[in-house]
């Protein structure tokens, strides 16, 4: 099985979570963005630094062949899936 295979559903729900909450509190738009691209960047830093240590390393049978750097692009889905539940979650007044 593929990582996008596994990840799939997990990320088709974690979206549709927060396309149902996305007007739980102001701002959540700009929150989720600010802080997809803080944890965007921070994962293709450090596991970049980590597949080149050699602590880590992926089977490329099991991805798309879409690299970002050293990792597979499926290794953000992830961070994507985080940010996306988390600010969903995240208690909140109506604007």
């Amino acid at each position: 099985m593929t990582y996008l295979l596994i990840s799939l559903p997990f990320l088709v729900g974690a979206a549709g979570l927060w396309w149902a909450r996305r007007h739980a509190y102001a701002s959540q738009t700009k929150a989720t963005a600010i802080v997809a691209a803080v944890l965007l960047t921070l994962t293709i830093l450090f596991d970049n630094l980590m597949v080149a240590a050699g602590l880590m390393g992926y089977a490329a049978a099991n991805n798309l062949g879409i690299y970002l750097g050293l990792i597979p692009v499926e290794d953000l889905f992830y961070a994507v899936f985080a940010c996306l539940a988390v600010s969903a979650l995240w208690p909140g007044r109506k604007p």
